[in-house]
């Protein structure tokens, strides 16, 4: 409330003495008034979150460019692409326990299929060659059903081909994460980094980009060797001296044991599926957090798995107890959800991933088009006591316009799922025209009724007083 008045130049006695409508019943209000912005143009109205096409650093993009054209390797084109369809397709390893359930479900299955296809009660139980032949059958099931998780060996060659592929869609992704903390928290001034499955570096120079007053220590983290050495190398750029392009940058396969070492900044970006399971994905994720002094970044695959794995991630933070409490600040959801409820969209029946899209100018090989997007899903967790403001509702879908009214899909903080037709003659010019301007990611500035009562309900509430 307080930032939406200073943000808007609304002072308090005025804006409840203000018409307000409805835009979704029971869960939100929007102040209805001509000074709805102030002098704010509505494409930059406050919920404005999205980023428009992002660039590499040119230092970035010039020397992984010469590495690219000195490279003797074959068929990179061919590679890049087998790699990045591989990547967004891969799934989360079956734990052993489904694994074990889907057999027994399938052996069931066979085994009824089996007694019925002979005449009624002559059968019974199957005997030792048939039993055989079923567990045969289905293991050869299972193995066709079944996802084959393996764990990707980044030799040189192939962290040569993931920077081809993915350096510059993981910069776009991380960029956007990092700007809505930048746009929300402008105060914040993180002076150290973690980057856990650092990759090719690009989280140190995406934070750089943006935080690079203030860094002095980018710490990466990988368990491959290679992919460390070529991001040390794509460090260096193109300098004559083979000096870092910006100090302060170490790399480590290890993280550091202390739990007392923290950082400002946390990411781990595309690596919770290098994982080989739920149990060291959630171990992993609140050791990070246990090291985690201002936010903690999250990024993933914008699918379904990366979905569910991020959800899975929220949960270990938030519910997860230590044994030993070396930091006692309660950690709080930053984005993109507006709420500590279950995800609205891991509905049994429908389970749907919330994305968003980023678009940017990828790296200048001859296969790549001027401009791409990048999919993907992020959750940023933050230490210490909640937002004072009231949390606004994500626009989750892209904005539909359409003549006199606009569509949109919104997760809204009591924790539902919501479409919303915004009007200008029910809700107003200004917020229609702040609708119109916003896009998937972006927040909304509307009010929980609960807030503020409507001018109508205040009137009600002053008349009975006087009755």
């Amino acid at each position: 409330m307080k930032v939406l008045r200073r943000v808007c130049g609304v002072s308090g006695p005025s804006w409840a003495a203000r018409g307000l409508a409805t835009i979704i019943p029971k869960v939100s209000q929007v102040d209805n008034s001509s000074g709805f912005l102030g002098n704010v143009p509505h494409r930059q109205h406050p919920g404005i979150l999205h980023l428009k096409t992002v660039k590499l650093p040119p230092e970035l993009v010039q020397i992984a460019h010469f590495l690219v054209t000195q490279s003797s390797m074959r068929d990179l084109e061919k590679q890049t692409k087998a790699l990045t369809n591989y990547l967004w397709s891969r799934k989360r390893p079956l734990e052993t326990m489904d694994l074990r359930r889907k057999a027994l479900e399938v052996e069931q299955k066979l085994r009824e299929e089996a007694i019925l296809a002979h005449p009624k009660g002559s059968l019974t139980q199957l005997d030792d060659s048939k039993e055989k032949k079923l567990q045969v059958k289905v293991l050869n099931i299972l193995r066709k059903t079944t996802y084959h998780w393996e764990s990707l060996d980044y030799t040189e060659e192939l962290s040569f081909v993931y920077m081809a592929a993915r350096m510059d869609g993981v910069f776009a992704a991380v960029s956007r994460a990092f700007h809505e903390i930048q746009k929300r928290v402008p105060d914040f001034q993180p002076s150290t980094l973690l980057d856990f499955g650092s990759g090719t570096g690009t989280v140190s120079w995406a934070a750089h980009s943006i935080w690079g007053k203030t860094m002095n220590e980018y710490m990466n983290i990988d368990t491959s060797a290679p992919m460390l050495a070529l991001a040390e190398r794509l460090m260096k750029g193109m300098s004559e001296n083979q000096e870092p392009c910006f100090p302060g940058v170490y790399f480590r396969q290890f993280l550091p044991v202390s739990p007392k070492v923290k950082f400002d900044l946390v990411v781990s970006a595309f690596s919770l599926n290098e994982l080989p399971g739920q149990a060291q994905r959630v171990e992993t994720v609140q050791t990070l957090w246990r090291k985690t002094d201002g936010f903690l970044v999250l990024i993933e695959n914008g699918t379904k798995e990366g979905h569910q794995m991020l959800m899975e991630a929220r949960d270990a933070v938030l519910k997860g107890k230590d044994k030993v409490i070396h930091d006692f600040r309660e950690p709080y959801i930053f984005a993109p959800c507006p709420h500590h409820l279950p995800c609205p969209r891991l509905s049994p029946e429908r389970p749907l991933p919330c994305n968003f899209i980023q678009t940017y100018c990828p790296l200048p090989f001859s296969w790549n088009p001027q401009q791409k997007e990048e999919k993907f899903s992020f959750l940023i967790l933050r230490r210490g006591p909640g937002e004072s403001k009231e949390p606004w509702p994500r626009i989750t879908q892209p904005v539909l316009c359409r003549p006199r009214h606009v569509h949109v899909h919104l997760c809204c903080p009591d924790g539902t799922l919501q479409h919303a037709v915004v009007t200008p003659k029910k809700h107003g010019r200004d917020f229609y025209r702040c609708a119109r301007s916003s896009q998937c990611g972006d927040c909304l500035p509307v009010l929980n009724p609960d807030s503020e009562p409507a001018l109508g309900e205040e009137d009600s509430h002053i008349d009975k007083e006087q009755s």
